[in-house]
């Protein structure tokens, strides 16, 4: 079962995509601040990170290229997740190193389907 973080400091936003992709499937870890998905991330080595880009403190996009600026967890797809829908964020979201762009409130078909892509094609090969 994949496991995925969501980092995300809106208590009911974490409760409603943790049912909605536990539902679809998946093993949901949870964390209520970028520095404690940060450590999240390096203690559980998810399959796949969701990342609010709107949070105090660390932002997402900050806590974004921590990820991939570190040698163990760069290989994890990042899917950046936020209200911030304006012209360039997506882009802006991309640079810092997300993989992935979808805004609030989700479309969980569409946020599915991005899951599945990354997480297929980050699969590693198979073994002979």
């Amino acid at each position: 079962m994949p496991r995925i973080l969501y980092i995300e400091d809106t208590e009911n936003n974490r409760i409603l995509v943790k049912r909605r992709l536990e539902k679809n499937g998946y093993q949901v870890l949870t964390a209520d601040s970028a520095g404690e998905g940060l450590a999240k991330a390096r203690a559980e080595m998810p399959d796949l990170i969701l990342m609010d880009m709107g949070m105090p403190e660390i932002d997402g996009w900050s806590a974004a290229r921590q990820l991939k600026a570190d040698p163990k967890l760069k290989c994890i797809p990042v899917i950046a997740v936020t209200a911030h829908a304006m012209q360039g964020d997506r882009e802006k979201a991309l640079h810092a190193g997300c993989d992935e762009y979808e805004t609030k409130p989700f479309d969980f078909t569409r946020l599915i389907e991005k899951i599945r892509a990354l997480l297929d094609s980050h699969k590693p090969p198979a073994s002979k």
